[in-house]
């Protein structure tokens, strides 16, 4: 089962439509966790949504509560959740990018998907991972091919993924395969 905690993003019903193709799906609020159903899911979602990182303290424990013990994905705000967790820095950066469709190459040998292959992507984000990033374990695997600025971290030993654009946007060519595959390592 995939438990989906929901940032109160308006993205967030497309994100559980999205993952509901592969497994059962239970979504809650961030500030109304159902432990049980916390427990037991196998997968982790942290969705989109407005702020900041820093905003989200509940998903930031369940985060370190359940890192290496679940697989966890992170979708945009969930991305740089994962990342603050991680010690990153979370930055605003000068362009925004709210329904804008870039191409996003990877950038590593670690990474899931074939390197140098690129993907269009949907991106609706103001912020950004600082770098240089470094913490144990933890890959940049996609970056934006204008701006070089991170796009998917991966963390396979404790099977976390995480992506800066949305993969369940209809800007996003392959968004199911992305999934797909990270949901079946």
């Amino acid at each position: 089962m995939i438990y989906i905690i929901d940032h109160k993003d308006s993205f967030t019903q497309n994100v559980v439509h999205q993952f509901s193709n592969f497994d059962n799906v239970e979504c809650d609020n961030f500030d109304k966790i159902n432990q049980k159903k916390l427990e037991r899911s196998n997968v982790i979602v942290f969705s989109p949504g407005p702020g900041s990182p820093k905003d989200y303290p509940i998903s930031s424990r369940i985060y370190k509560k359940y890192k290496g013990k679940k697989k966890i994905v992170g979708i945009c705000l969930g991305f740089q959740q994962i990342l603050y967790n991680e010690k990153g820095k979370i930055i605003e950066q000068k362009k925004i990018y709210h329904g804008y469709q870039s191409k996003v190459k990877v950038t590593s040998n670690h990474s899931l998907f074939k390197k140098n292959k690129i993907f269009k992507v949907g991106r609706y984000h103001s912020l950004k991972l600082k770098e240089p990033f470094d913490s144990k374990n933890f890959k940049i695997t996609m970056r934006c091919d204008i701006s070089n600025i991170a796009m998917a971290i991966e963390n396979n030993k404790d099977k976390i993924y995480g992506f800066q654009f949305h993969p369940e946007s209809f800007l996003t060519e392959n968004g199911n395969i992305l999934i797909k595959k990270i949901l079946s390592t």
